[in-house]
């Protein structure tokens, strides 16, 4: 007998969201912020993700579609305000009018006025792209899917670092950025491995 052919649950249950449009979604940029690019935390492949979310930041303004910011406020030397490590990364800087809201934990709707904000803007469905998917970009995006929000993640406009395994070896970035974003597209979001993937 062969063996059958893996799904993810949404894909069982013939749930699987379609990939977001940005005429129809919110641009949620999670901690696009230089501790990752100069600073402490460099990410493997941030300059491509940068550069990704840059040109979809660039076709949402276009599109109209709102945009919303979130920024990391470290309690210690990482993401501290007043160092650079805080700023937002070019491109992903936010201009006059976009929504920034700060947060101190990974969930960005912990303590935090986006839900509010989201709620505002009046669209259940996000396009989310930002850092470190293993961390604040799975946190947001779990959250948001228990409050009744459809995410759509752009893969090329994320990334993450190498991590320890806890056994004396190392998780290479590449694995944990593919197994993070696998593991999200089981039950909470839509991944589009493509920026193409994503239309007007």
């Amino acid at each position: 007998m062969p063996a059958p052919v893996p799904q993810t649950l949404l894909a069982r249950l013939g749930a699987t969201p379609p990939i977001a449009r940005l005429a129809d979604a919110t641009l949620l940029v999670i901690d696009a912020q230089r501790e990752y690019v100069d600073g402490a935390l460099p990410l493997a492949g941030i300059d491509v993700a940068l550069a990704v979310g840059g040109a979809l930041l660039t076709r949402a303004r276009r599109a109209g579609t709102p945009v919303i910011h979130i920024l990391h406020r470290g309690a210690g030397p990482l993401f501290a305000p007043g160092t650079p490590g805080f700023d937002p990364a070019a491109p992903l800087i936010p201009q006059a009018g976009e929504t920034v809201i700060e947060k101190t934990f990974a969930n960005a709707f912990n303590a935090t006025g986006l839900d509010a904000a989201l709620a505002a803007a009046g669209r259940q469905q996000l396009i989310v792209i930002g850092f470190m998917t293993h961390n604040c970009v799975s946190s947001t995006v779990r959250a948001a899917r228990e409050l009744g929000y459809v995410c759509t993640v752009l893969a090329p406009a994320t990334a993450t670092r190498d991590l320890p395994d806890g056994r004396g070896g190392v998780i290479p970035a590449e694995v944990l950025q593919s197994a993070c974003l696998v593991g999200l597209s089981d039950t909470m979001a839509r991944i589009a491995w493509h920026a193409d993937d994503i239309e007007d």
